[in-house]
């Protein structure tokens, strides 16, 4: 049996900083470490919408991904937590936590490159949103491949 990763807490995958993403290089340590099969569930949606708070409930616990107490956007670039899979034994969950979308104050705009890097990494994507998908949702599915 492969040994388990313990991560206490999610760490930044993708820095989003001065309009320019970069991999941390502890991340991909910790990567690098993990000899289970993964399954690897990213979440994408619009800012201020609940994905890091669904995100920890998927992880099982009630605080891992910071989540915010005010209407702006609090993830920044994409952060990963990997935690035993709840349902198969011996393999990893990554979760991939998300930068909101369509934050008007961001000074950055790499919402295309984060959303598209969310779709390559995962084998799940979860789409949040906090209404019914309506065509304005469906319009922003194809946010990554219009550039």
């Amino acid at each position: 049996m492969a040994p388990e990763i313990h991560m206490p807490d999610p760490v930044c995958l993708i820095e989003n900083t001065t309009e320019k993403l970069t991999v941390n290089p502890e991340a991909l340590e910790i990567l690098s470490a993990i000899t289970q099969p993964m399954v690897v569930v990213s979440i994408v949606g619009l800012y201020r919408t609940g994905k890091s708070y669904l995100m920890n409930k998927l992880a099982g616990k009630n605080k891992g991904f910071s989540v915010g107490s005010t209407v702006q956007s609090h993830t920044k670039g994409i952060w990963m937590w990997c935690v035993p899979h709840p349902k198969k034994p011996d393999h990893t969950l990554v979760l991939l936590d998300t930068e909101g979308l369509g934050d008007v104050e961001k000074v950055d705009k790499n919402d295309t490159q984060i959303f598209a890097l969310a779709i390559l990494l995962s084998s799940t994507l979860v789409y949040n949103t906090m209404h019914n998908i309506d065509q304005g949702a469906i319009d922003l599915l194809q946010y990554p491949f219009v550039v």
